[in-house]
Protein backbone atom coordinates (compact mmCIF):
# COMPACT_ATOMS: atom_id res chain seq x y z
CA UNK A 1 0.00 0.00 0.00
CA UNK A 2 0.61 3.41 -0.96
CA UNK A 3 -0.14 6.49 0.92
CA UNK A 4 -0.42 9.74 -0.45
CA UNK A 5 -1.64 13.20 1.29
CA UNK A 6 -2.91 16.41 -0.23
CA UNK A 7 -2.40 19.39 1.67
CA UNK A 8 -3.69 23.03 1.63
CA UNK A 9 -5.01 25.70 4.55
CA UNK A 10 -8.19 24.63 5.23
CA UNK A 11 -8.59 21.17 3.34
CA UNK A 12 -12.01 22.48 1.80
CA UNK A 13 -11.04 23.58 -1.75
CA UNK A 14 -8.24 22.11 -3.15
CA UNK A 15 -7.11 19.27 -1.10
CA UNK A 16 -10.26 17.61 -0.72
CA UNK A 17 -10.33 17.89 -4.75
CA UNK A 18 -7.37 16.59 -5.23
CA UNK A 19 -8.02 13.34 -3.51
CA UNK A 20 -11.01 12.45 -5.94
CA UNK A 21 -9.34 13.40 -8.30
CA UNK A 22 -6.75 10.92 -7.76
CA UNK A 23 -8.83 8.31 -6.12
CA UNK A 24 -10.97 8.44 -9.82
CA UNK A 25 -7.54 8.36 -11.76
CA UNK A 26 -5.87 5.15 -9.35
CA UNK A 27 -9.65 3.65 -10.07
CA UNK A 28 -9.20 4.00 -13.78
CA UNK A 29 -5.64 2.50 -13.64
CA UNK A 30 -6.30 -0.45 -11.55
CA UNK A 31 -4.20 1.11 -8.30
CA UNK A 32 -7.11 1.33 -5.85
CA UNK A 33 -6.13 -1.35 -4.10
CA UNK A 34 -2.09 0.05 -4.13
CA UNK A 35 -3.06 3.37 -3.66
CA UNK A 36 -4.27 5.40 -0.07
CA UNK A 37 -4.78 9.06 -0.73
CA UNK A 38 -6.52 11.46 2.16
CA UNK A 39 -6.15 14.65 2.50
CA UNK A 40 -6.02 17.68 5.19
CA UNK A 41 -5.55 21.28 6.34
CA UNK A 42 -2.78 22.93 7.83
CA UNK A 43 -5.03 25.17 9.94
CA UNK A 44 -7.98 23.98 11.59
CA UNK A 45 -10.56 26.51 10.31
CA UNK A 46 -12.89 24.01 8.53
CA UNK A 47 -12.28 21.08 10.76
CA UNK A 48 -15.02 18.39 10.43
CA UNK A 49 -16.58 20.73 7.72
CA UNK A 50 -17.88 19.25 3.94
CA UNK A 51 -15.52 20.77 1.49
CA UNK A 52 -16.82 24.01 -0.12
CA UNK A 53 -19.91 23.53 -1.68
CA UNK A 54 -18.60 25.44 -5.02
CA UNK A 55 -15.80 23.50 -5.50
CA UNK A 56 -18.62 20.28 -5.03
CA UNK A 57 -20.53 21.86 -7.59
CA UNK A 58 -17.47 21.98 -10.33
CA UNK A 59 -16.00 18.95 -9.44
CA UNK A 60 -19.56 17.04 -9.76
CA UNK A 61 -19.28 18.38 -13.63
CA UNK A 62 -16.75 16.72 -14.28
CA UNK A 63 -17.89 13.33 -12.03
CA UNK A 64 -15.99 13.89 -8.96
CA UNK A 65 -17.66 12.98 -5.45
CA UNK A 66 -16.71 15.07 -2.74
CA UNK A 67 -19.49 15.01 -0.31
CA UNK A 68 -18.14 12.14 1.73
CA UNK A 69 -15.15 13.93 2.49
CA UNK A 70 -14.61 16.61 5.69
CA UNK A 71 -12.01 18.90 6.38
CA UNK A 72 -9.26 17.94 8.89
CA UNK A 73 -6.31 19.35 10.25
CA UNK A 74 -2.68 17.79 9.71
CA UNK A 75 -1.46 15.60 12.44
CA UNK A 76 2.19 14.87 13.66
CA UNK A 77 1.05 10.96 12.91
CA UNK A 78 0.17 11.90 9.04
CA UNK A 79 4.21 12.09 8.42
CA UNK A 80 4.54 8.48 9.49
CA UNK A 81 1.39 7.41 8.16
CA UNK A 82 2.17 8.75 4.55
CA UNK A 83 4.46 8.20 2.17
CA UNK A 84 3.95 11.07 -0.09
CA UNK A 85 2.94 14.35 1.54
CA UNK A 86 1.60 17.07 -1.41
CA UNK A 87 1.18 20.86 -1.05
CA UNK A 88 -0.97 23.01 -3.10
CA UNK A 89 1.39 26.02 -2.22
CA UNK A 90 4.67 27.03 -1.37
CA UNK A 91 2.77 28.34 1.36
CA UNK A 92 1.43 25.11 2.88
CA UNK A 93 4.45 23.24 2.12
CA UNK A 94 6.94 26.04 4.11
CA UNK A 95 4.25 25.28 7.08
CA UNK A 96 5.23 21.34 5.98
CA UNK A 97 8.77 21.70 6.16
CA UNK A 98 8.95 23.21 9.69
CA UNK A 99 6.36 21.13 11.23
CA UNK A 100 8.15 17.81 9.67
CA UNK A 101 10.34 15.71 12.07
CA UNK A 102 13.53 15.23 11.36
CA UNK A 103 14.07 12.18 8.91
CA UNK A 104 10.54 12.58 6.86
CA UNK A 105 11.46 15.90 4.83
CA UNK A 106 11.81 13.64 1.63
CA UNK A 107 8.28 12.69 1.73
CA UNK A 108 6.96 16.33 1.26
CA UNK A 109 6.33 18.11 -2.13
CA UNK A 110 4.71 20.19 -4.34
CA UNK A 111 1.27 18.62 -6.13
CA UNK A 112 2.18 20.30 -9.04
CA UNK A 113 5.37 19.11 -9.81
CA UNK A 114 3.86 16.46 -11.77
CA UNK A 115 2.51 18.82 -14.03
CA UNK A 116 5.50 20.99 -14.91
CA UNK A 117 3.94 20.97 -18.26
CA UNK A 118 1.46 23.56 -17.14
CA UNK A 119 4.12 26.56 -16.29
CA UNK A 120 2.52 26.78 -12.58
CA UNK A 121 4.68 27.10 -9.93
CA UNK A 122 1.01 26.42 -7.40
CA UNK A 123 -2.11 25.29 -7.56
CA UNK A 124 -3.56 28.51 -6.96
CA UNK A 125 -6.44 28.37 -3.81
CA UNK A 126 -9.71 29.61 -5.29
CA UNK A 127 -11.49 30.27 -2.05
CA UNK A 128 -12.09 34.08 -2.78
CA UNK A 129 -12.42 33.94 -6.41
CA UNK A 130 -15.14 33.05 -8.74
CA UNK A 131 -16.09 29.74 -10.57
CA UNK A 132 -13.11 30.17 -13.34
CA UNK A 133 -10.81 29.55 -10.34
CA UNK A 134 -12.43 26.33 -9.49
CA UNK A 135 -12.35 25.19 -12.65
CA UNK A 136 -8.75 25.97 -13.15
CA UNK A 137 -7.78 24.33 -10.10
CA UNK A 138 -9.95 20.84 -11.19
CA UNK A 139 -7.58 21.63 -14.54
CA UNK A 140 -4.73 21.51 -12.87
CA UNK A 141 -5.05 18.57 -10.40
CA UNK A 142 -6.36 16.58 -13.47
CA UNK A 143 -2.99 17.81 -14.91
CA UNK A 144 -1.04 16.67 -11.83
CA UNK A 145 -2.77 13.55 -10.77
CA UNK A 146 -2.03 11.83 -14.18
CA UNK A 147 1.52 12.79 -13.60
CA UNK A 148 1.57 11.47 -10.30
CA UNK A 149 -0.20 8.31 -11.52
CA UNK A 150 2.16 8.11 -14.04
CA UNK A 151 4.91 7.49 -11.57
CA UNK A 152 3.00 5.50 -8.65
CA UNK A 153 2.20 2.76 -11.25
CA UNK A 154 5.57 1.70 -11.59
CA UNK A 155 5.68 1.01 -8.01
CA UNK A 156 2.61 -1.44 -8.03
CA UNK A 157 3.90 -3.38 -10.83
CA UNK A 158 6.71 -4.08 -9.19
CA UNK A 159 4.91 -4.76 -5.90
CA UNK A 160 6.87 -2.16 -4.04
CA UNK A 161 5.97 -2.47 -0.40
CA UNK A 162 5.94 0.56 1.61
Amino acid sequence: MYRVLFVCMGNICRSPAAEAIIRTLAGKAGLSRFLEVDSAGTHAYHDGERPDPRMCKVAAKRAYDLKGLRARRLVNEDFLRFDLILAMDNQNLDYLRRKCPTGFHDKLGLFIDYARETGEEEIPDPYYGNAEGFERVLDLCEAAGEGLIKVIAPLAREGARF
